[in-house]
């Protein structure tokens, strides 16, 4: 079904003019409404307030030519037309406030209107996605035989003379990465390109945005990051609502996603209106999304795709426009293998996928989050939490070592924070708190352990079997056992035993490299994990 076409453009205060031969000229705003072969459902036309009657006036005629086409008037003034800084400006701001749904319509902007400062700020504006569309500049015909409309065609422009112009837009995407990261510095590389991308395409795009990795990698505060982004460049009306799907069952569980009416069940006393509604307008975050169960994901696919459903108990279908964002810590292509995730509602959820690296990944990034988790912990407490200079050194010693499981990621780290701050005299935290932290923390660890490998394998194989072993092979067996053991899947394990080599493929399958070693030694993942078989 073809999607409808708006177009977006600027009065031309000269060339759109009317008067009583107005039809026997080309006017290009008019014009445009008259292709058989493009046809405009909507005309989003901005105009100054010295303009209005000739605005109101174009919209008369495009009525005549095109009764098709819907017209809505924009007043815009620019203090200066000429002024790059004044237009850029002004435009950039109605952008950012125009609701756009680039899922459910097609944009076109029209340049062929307007001063050239406006039409190089709408290509501009056009070329950083902030204005999700394709360019369009339409052509005057050789004669006006017979009404003849003209032409269009899309077209480019050279740059180089408006760098600086240009060099903001990479500033403002500078600054939503900063915003997505919560001001802080990050050093991880891959995660500082993973952000951009993030960024990007949270700025153009309400499709469903997939955050996987594992518990405590920051998927909640980076879907509450999006929002907030969305909301301060007016891409979003609605408001943030959050939902975790590993603590629905039965019929909670589809009351809390799309509500009931009165009676649907025992205990249902009154109407209620459930996340999906409570989002309308906004975005929705379901955390831990693989724990629906298959009939909430088959209304769940629904709604994304037609944008109703149906409340428990009722008849009537309730509509909702949201944005989904999806987070987990599975591996949902293994699940939809083994039937306990559907596949049509992972292709629609995973068209935009990004997967959060744990902390053990980013370890040169423990540093910065350390200062942000002391700056949280002063502006909760009111009083200020630092470090004595040789505190500080230990503990980053052991939090970026190697033998640093921080299987909570972000979660320990904060919690690690929290004590020593609360624990410390004045908030100064001294060695003495260090000291006690790193024990707590490794005994809180104990079970994924660096040597924990070597107790694991004698139980998984037997001393007996163990002793056939090279210790050679023995060593490096243990390490990777230690690592299956702290991984949520095989895929998270993998990923961690083969960081470097991976990265010098241009495919890589690490779940089944794994799988591979572990054979083996008859080996399987579930007998690492007889909670997964």
């Amino acid at each position: 079904m073809r999607k409808p076409t708006v177009v977006l453009g600027i009065l031309g205060s000269q060339m759109d003019i009317g008067g009583r031969n107005r039809w026997d000229r080309w006017r290009p705003t008019v014009d445009l409404c008259r292709h058989d072969d493009l046809i405009v459902d909507r005309l989003e036309l901005i105009h100054g307030s010295s303009h209005t009657e000739l605005a109101e006036a174009v919209t008369v005629d495009i009525a005549q030519v095109s009764p098709e086409t819907r017209v809505r008037l924009h007043r815009l003034d620019f203090a200066d037309p000429w002024a790059f800084e004044v237009v850029y400006a002004g435009l950039l701001d109605f952008v950012r406030a125009y609701p756009f749904r680039p899922d459910d319509e097609d944009y076109l902007v029209h340049i062929t209107t307007g001063t050239h400062v406006q039409q190089i700020c709408l290509f501009l504006l056009t070329e950083s996605r902030y204005l999700p569309g394709r360019l369009l500049q339409t052509i005057p015909p050789a004669r006006r035989d017979q009404g003849d409309p003209g032409a269009y065609a899309l077209i480019d422009l050279d740059l180089a003379r408006y760098a600086p112009i240009a060099a903001r837009f990479a500033e403002d995407a500078r600054a939503g990465e900063s915003f997505l990261k919560a001001g802080i510095a990050t050093r991880n590389a891959a995660f500082n390109d993973l952000i951009a991308q993030i960024e990007q395409v949270a700025g153009v795009t309400r499709a469903p945005i997939l955050l996987t990795g594992p518990t405590g990698a920051g998927k909640t505060r980076l879907a509450r990051k999006i929002f907030e982004l969305k909301q301060n460049r007016h891409q979003i009306r609605g408001g943030f609502v959050e939902l975790n799907c590993a603590t629905l069952r039965g019929d909670a569980a589809m009351s809390a996603l799309f509500g009931h009416v009165r009676g649907a069940f025992t205990g249902a006393v009154r109407d209620r209106s459930g996340v999906l509604k409570m989002a309308d307008g906004g975005l929705l975050f379901l955390d831990e999304i693989g724990e629906l169960g298959v009939d909430e994901q088959a209304m769940l696919l629904r709604a994304l795709e037609d944008r109703v459903f149906l409340p428990v108990g009722s008849d009537r279908e309730v509509r909702s426009e949201f944005q989904l964002v999806a987070g987990t810590n599975r591996d949902l292509r293994s699940d939809v293998a083994t039937g306990r995730f559907r596949e049509d509602l992972l292709a629609r959820i995973d068209l935009w996928s990004f997967r959060l690296p744990p902390l053990r990944e980013r370890r040169e990034d423990v540093e910065p989050n350390l200062d942000y988790e002391l700056e949280r912990w002063s502006q909760r407490h009111g009083r200020k939490a630092s470090f004595y200079g040789q505190a500080r050194t230990a503990f980053l010693k052991f939090a970026t070592a190697a033998d640093a499981v921080w299987s909570g990621n972000f979660r320990d780290l904060a919690a690690a924070v929290e004590r020593m701050a609360t624990l410390a005299p004045g908030g100064r935290i001294s060695v003495r708190e260090v000291e006690a932290e790193i024990a707590r923390l490794r005994a809180a660890w104990s079970g994924i352990a660096p040597h924990a490998g070597e107790d694991l394998l004698t139980r998984l194989l037997g001393r007996e079997k163990l002793a056939e072993v090279d210790p050679f092979d023995l060593v490096q067996l243990a390490e990777v056992v230690r690592v299956c053991a702290a991984a949520r899947s095989l895929s998270d394990a993998g990923r961690t035993l083969f960081a470097a080599s991976r990265l010098r493929k241009r495919s890589s399958n690490d779940a089944d490299r794994l799988r591979k070693y572990l054979q083996r030694f008859d080996l399987e993942w579930a007998d690492i994990h007889p909670e997964d078989a």
